[in-house]
């Protein structure tokens, strides 16, 4: 069985962030600074500081400024790049970027949010399940705005509830996963296609579990939570 370090990661980073273009209007979205780094830069440490050595930037809208300003390496990191020609969604950019990947399973991180957890544990609950695919999910008390995901007992996904008007607390999808070849192979080719509205759903029963992680959660889509990611990645002072 693998170690978590063999696993190549993917980034998605090829979203328009239309939301956030009233503040971040000249750089893909995983480019916008926070504390004088591009957001890229956190995700790929906390890929970095798990022992993993390889990733692929599954890159589209103004892709060519993340491949110029990050290269083909980032301190001990094998950075690799799968540029969309047209939008193809969160799982459509998965399944271009099949051929790159030299890992089964892959773990997968959205490029606009950033959920602290124990990746080593969150990789050793998938092996210990079985699993063909596992979602990070983390608590939130209101979860209007993403939606709930709900597990049964041995951790199996069973539904994933709509966003809603009414705010409820209950265990939101963090945008890390772990994913089979055998389930990203069922992606449909050459077309948009969402994991969240689609291909979750589709592989309800199919070996997929949830992970419930503790850590603290960020995204950065809108202009209100992309002014939290500041604070948020404030250095903690040691007494």
């Amino acid at each position: 069985m693998q170690n978590l370090a063999d696993l190549t990661a993917a980034i998605l980073a090829g979203g328009f962030g239309t939301r956030l273009r009233p503040v971040v209007d000249d750089r893909p979205k995983v480019l916008a600074e926070i504390r004088g780094r591009p957001f890229l830069a956190y995700l790929l440490d906390q890929v970095a500081d798990a022992g993993l050595r390889s990733v692929v930037l599954c890159i589209g809208y103004m892709g060519e400024r993340v491949q110029e300003l990050f290269g083909d390496t980032y301190g001990g990191l094998h950075l690799a790049c799968s540029q969309e020609v047209l939008p193809l969604g969160t799982a459509g950019a998965l399944r271009l970027a099949l051929p790159s990947f030299a890992s089964d399973p892959v773990l997968i991180m959205n490029g606009d949010s950033f959920c602290e957890t124990n990746l080593q544990a969150f990789w050793t609950q998938h092996c210990a399940k079985g699993a063909d695919g596992t979602l990070l999910l983390n608590k939130m008390l209101d979860t209007k705005r993403y939606g709930r995901v709900r597990v049964d007992a041995e951790g199996l996904v069973q539904s994933f509830d709509e966003k809603s008007d009414y705010g409820v607390s209950g265990w939101i999808n963090a945008g890390i996963y772990l994913l089979s070849r055998r389930l990203l192979l069922t992606i449909p080719r050459s077309r948009a296609v969402s994991l969240e509205r689609e291909m979750f759903r589709a592989w309800i029963g199919r070996g997929l579990y949830g992970y419930r992680g503790a850590g603290r959660f960020l995204d950065i889509g809108t202009p209100a939570s992309y002014s939290r990611a500041e604070q948020f990645f404030t250095p903690t002072m040691q007494p």
